[in-house]
């Protein structure tokens, strides 16, 4: 099978989120994806809604989708440390995303085949990330490409190790994030065309702001924002 891991903040989840995640799971045919909310991001400013409220949002968001699951990988005290840290509580652990996937890919069969999905504002840092080279080795990634981008763009975000020579990436600067990017060690599957425009930072100014939320949220989400007074 093969299977999709989303993880994020989810502050809260969204309609492109959502809209991602089903792209991905047509598209590349994902009999499952897991959703994982964060408890401690390494990568963002910490989340405004709890770990509690942002799972609940979560499974309310994919509640209807057969392959959506939600999932508490990384829910307080399910982190590992990967480097060695001083003793401090376990929800204070930061989550990293190679910790979650090998997490995951313990539960899994050796038949199944699994995909990261992101955006490209996060994919563009991924050199950044913690053992960056070694997450493009356990699993393929799905990112969700976006106006602007070029395949070059995109092998250029890649770790080192990694990276292709201006030469190689040269005649790709004038072709679209789309189709596959193949290359020793890496395999990145590009989804196009989503037109779900949003933000987490635009929903909580607009709640700030009292205005409507059900354009970028799942109305069980609303309502359960306002009914438990978040952002």
């Amino acid at each position: 099978m093969n299977i999709g891991l989303f993880g994020g903040t989810f502050d809260p989840i969204h309609l492109g989120h959502t809209a991602l995640a089903r792209g991905a799971a047509e598209r590349f045919h994902l009999g499952r994806i897991y959703f994982v909310p964060a408890s401690l991001p390494t990568h963002k400013e910490q989340p405004s809604a709890s770990f509690v409220h942002r799972y609940a949002m979560t499974a309310l968001a994919t509640r209807e989708e057969k392959v959506f699951v939600p999932s508490l990988l990384e829910a307080p005290g399910q982190a590992t440390p990967t480097i060695p840290t001083k003793k401090k509580e376990a929800s204070a652990t930061p989550n990293y995303t190679i910790d979650t996937v090998r997490r995951l890919k313990a539960t899994l069969k050796k038949a199944d085949r699994l995909f990261l999905l992101m955006g490209m504002d996060a994919f563009k840092d991924i050199a950044k990330w913690y053992q960056a080279e070694a997450l493009f080795l356990e699993c393929e990634f799905i990112v969700a490409s976006r106006p602007g981008y070029s395949l070059a763009d995109v092998a250029n975000c890649l770790p080192a190790k990694f990276r292709p020579t201006a030469t190689v990436t040269k005649p790709f600067a004038n072709h679209p994030a789309e189709g596959e990017l193949i290359l020793p060690g890496v395999t990145i599957r590009l989804l196009d065309k989503l037109n779900e425009p949003v933000s987490a930072s635009a929903i909580r100014q607009a709640r700030a702001a009292k205005k409507p939320l059900t354009r970028f949220l799942d109305p069980a989400v609303a309502d359960y924002i306002k009914k438990e007074g978040l952002y």
